[in-house]
């Protein structure tokens, strides 16, 4: 029967752990500013069963999802089409289902860590020297976007130092075209200080301690971490006892989601205004 009301659309985030994700809040609020008919929901799925839960999620009709640890490399790979960003990072954190079952797979990661730093946080990449502190797929997201912005360097260190030169490796044509320093170090024997750090380990959520020496911060450097809350609570406490600037990375959540968001329903939602919330309702919740 013919109906005036929107129908609406089904989405999600996979992942596992996926319990402390604030991404269904985002997106709900999102979706109440731009008034779009959109439910968003947690999905945790088997370590083994993300196949069988991209199937689950087309057959209800779902219009698309993101992904967070740790199927961003299966996703990339389940995808029927991939934007450059993904064939470079080989690692998807956005599926558009479309009408037909195509999935598209993006990934919007960088570009939220871009915007955070850049326009949230005011601080300017280009000409800098940059840390990126692990080689998994969280690093994989970001190191283009990264690239895009013209820093002087980047040093990538991690605890397998063949990931990290494979990381390099495979953007180095990129870094080239962009006129960017890149290369991989030992991370037992890093060397010099670098004016943005940015950890794209889980190092603070196993409690395995802090992946790199002091010695890569100077006054006033900026030390990002891509968790937010407790979990990146240790990586900032530490650069800031050595006189650096902590970020968590709250922010990038929330304009990664932006970006996702954009993708699926051609809207952009105000993403400042709703990171300055959630800060807000994080605040709140610390405090009872």
């Amino acid at each position: 029967m013919p109906s005036s009301i929107p129908s609406t659309d089904l989405y999600c985030v996979f992942g596992n752990p996926v319990a402390h994700s604030r991404s269904p809040w985002i997106h709900a609020r999102f979706a109440q500013l731009t008034q779009q008919p959109i439910v968003y929901a947690r999905r945790l799925v088997p370590l083994n069963g993300f196949a069988q839960d991209l199937a689950s999620l087309q057959s209800e009709g779902g219009k698309g999802c993101n992904i967070t640890v740790p199927f961003k490399l299966e996703a990339a790979q389940a995808a029927h089409s991939r934007s450059a960003r993904v064939e470079l990072a080989g690692a998807a954190n956005t599926l558009v289902i479309g009408a037909n079952g195509h999935i598209h797979a993006d990934n919007t990661d960088g570009l939220g860590l871009v915007a955070d730093i850049t326009r949230n946080a005011g601080i300017a990449i280009r000409g800098q020297a940059l840390l990126l502190i692990g080689a998994g797929g969280a690093a994989a997201g970001v190191l283009g976007p990264l690239l895009e912005q013209q820093p002087r360097s980047i040093t990538i260190c991690n605890r397998t130092f063949s990931k990290a030169q494979a990381l390099v490796d495979q953007h180095t044509a990129l870094a080239k075209t962009q006129k960017v320093e890149l290369h991989a170090q030992e991370q037992q024997a890093l060397d010099g200080n670098f004016d943005i750090i940015i950890n794209a380990t889980a190092a603070s959520l196993q409690g395995t301690g802090i992946p790199v020496p002091a010695s890569v911060l100077c006054p006033g450097s900026l030390a990002y971490d891509m968790m937010y809350g407790p979990a990146a609570a240790p990586f900032l406490q530490w650069a800031q006892a050595h006189g650096a600037v902590g970020r968590d990375g709250l922010g990038m959540l929330v304009e990664q989601a932006a970006e996702s968001f954009a993708l699926w329903r051609g809207v952009r939602p105000p993403s400042s205004q709703v990171l300055q919330e959630l800060r807000e309702v994080l605040a709140q919740e610390t405090h009872t």
